[in-house]
């Protein structure tokens, strides 16, 4: 098989053990080839610019620039060009903001060595590859009220164990409005306490771990 019909695939990870393990997984596949490997976002929207993959592997958290604002400024300038998304989060809002800013595929980082030739495949084709878990998952929640901002930017507070008091003053509130805040985001995630609250959040992807 000649090179130019290859897939040629663009990774964005800023571990470098992860990147040298994708390498190391798509070298047992003949039609595919990495034309790149990056370290952030604005890293992958310049070689974005130089390789054209047609498959993008982008993580989401990383410095300088997260995935998904990566995916977002690629896609203004090159509309069709194809994402999977590579995380070790497998919560809904995570996947649902992806989803949204343009990805084809959600691919958990635990299941990269069973699943990542075929979801490269897949999003070529011009198909969807998401699991089933993380489907479930979007589904189960999609009529949830979403955390404000406000309500995210407290849930982050109280995940460092700070006090309403303190929130307060730290975010120009009065204690009350706090109050009301967190009243709230008990009530969206059907959580027990701060502490439910915040692990709820965590597992759904609206803190980032």
């Amino acid at each position: 098989m000649q090179i130019e019909q290859k897939i040629r695939v663009l990774t964005v990870d800023d571990h470098p053990l992860l990147r040298s393990g994708i390498a190391a997984v798509l070298q047992r596949a003949e039609d595919i080839v990495v034309v790149g490997e990056v370290s952030n976002g604005q890293e992958a929207v310049e070689s974005f610019r130089i390789h054209h993959p047609d498959v993008t592997l982008m993580d989401l958290q990383m410095p300088v620039m997260n995935g998904i604002d990566a995916i977002l400024a690629i896609r203004a300038e090159f509309p069709s060009a194809r994402f999977a998304v590579l995380t070790t989060y497998d919560g809904d809002v995570q996947a649902l903001r992806a989803l949204k800013a343009g990805a084809s595929g959600y691919l958990l980082k635990s299941m990269l060595r069973e699943e990542l030739i075929d979801t490269i495949r897949t999003i070529h084709a011009g198909r969807r590859r998401i699991p089933s878990e993380i489907a479930a998952g979007i589904v189960e929640h999609v009529a949830d009220d979403a955390l404000t901002d406000r309500e995210i930017e407290v849930l982050r507070k109280v995940a460092t164990g700070t006090s309403n008091k303190i929130i307060a003053s730290q975010l120009s509130l009065s204690e009350v409005t706090v109050k009301c805040h967190m009243k709230s985001i008990l009530s969206k995630l059907a959580a027990n306490d701060r502490t439910h609250a915040v692990t709820i959040a965590m597992k759904r992807g609206f803190l980032d771990g």
